[in-house]
């Protein structure tokens, strides 16, 4: 039976923390789904998008992949106000197993959070996920398990689902460096567990980080990821506007050139992508004709 008790259930409005809430049946399916995709490595700029003049180009931390809608690095993501078209690119639908998640995910914020806080058409329709553990480079390793504090601009509460070794997990607030922020709480997120968080203080007023993994095992997981090691393995769950996501095709010229190559790369093992690759050579060629 589904674990339902939350560790801050009564002491903090709009943060639920559930340990073990994925039951083992769902934890071996979902990894199974994972072990068919096949991640991939994104830099952070690109040729229309360029680094900042103190800046270099740079290799994301670790291999990615979204479902429901990609969030390119170099498109910048999904950052209203100003930041809503061209960022969020249609992707490959949840699995059944994810699905029926979300599905109860998403009751259980209508049921347990200040209405207020959750928007209009709120659903979570984007998944990013993420691959923590170590770099491999000509033989050495480089752990790069962590994510520096930032916020997620999605409207409304997040869904985090971990797996693998637990992580230390921040909410700070920060005052321009990651060495002067003041940790407002912190909380480890264990195999299988849920966290779910929203509204103005854990969504708008503070950031939040991963500070680290553990590194008590010697279990990885065998996935489709190239130069990596993987040790545990993230899907945060969000919400972007059904207005705000289009097909690849439709993203502007520039948007295009920047992320072709990305999407052939996807469209290999993703007949998904090959689809939508597809359709952009077709509509590429009429408007040659």
């Amino acid at each position: 039976m589904r674990k339902t008790t939350s560790k801050f259930s009564g002491q903090f409005q709009n943060l639920i923390y559930k340990p073990g809430y994925i039951s083992k049946a769902e934890r071996s399916e979902i990894l199974a789904y994972l072990a068919t995709l096949h991640p991939i490595w994104e830099m952070r700029y690109s040729k229309h998008n360029p680094p900042p003049a103190d800046q270099q180009q740079r290799r994301l931390l670790r291999p990615v992949y979204w479902l429901g809608n990609w969030q390119f690095a170099c498109l910048n993501y999904y950052h209203p106000p100003k930041g809503l078209y061209h960022r969020c690119v249609s992707a490959e639908p949840y699995p059944p197993v994810l699905a029926n998640l979300v599905h109860n995910i998403e009751a259980m914020v209508k049921s347990e959070f200040d209405p207020k806080d959750v928007p209009r058409g709120w659903h979570l329709n984007t998944c990013l996920i993420n691959f923590y553990g170590d770099q491999i480079n000509d033989g050495k390793r480089i752990d790069c398990a962590r994510v520096g504090e930032h916020k997620d601009f999605e409207p409304g509460p997040v869904a985090s689902v971990s797996f693998g070794e637990k992580a230390l997990f921040q909410f700070v607030k920060s005052h321009g460096t990651q060495s002067q922020s003041n940790v407002i709480l912190q909380q480890w997120l264990e195999d299988s567990s849920l966290q779910i968080f929203g509204g103005d203080k854990f969504k708008k007023q503070l950031f939040h980080r991963v500070q680290r993994v553990e590194k008590k095992s010697d279990d990885v997981f065998k996935l489709n990821v190239t130069e990596f090691e993987t040790r545990r393995i993230n899907f945060t769950f969000r919400y972007v506007p059904d207005e705000h996501i289009q097909p690849f095709f439709k993203l502007p010229p520039e948007a295009q050139e920047d992320t072709l190559e990305y999407m052939q790369t996807l469209a290999q093992n993703s007949s998904f992508f090959q689809k939508h690759v597809q359709l952009w050579q077709q509509r590429s060629a009429e408007r040659k004709a």
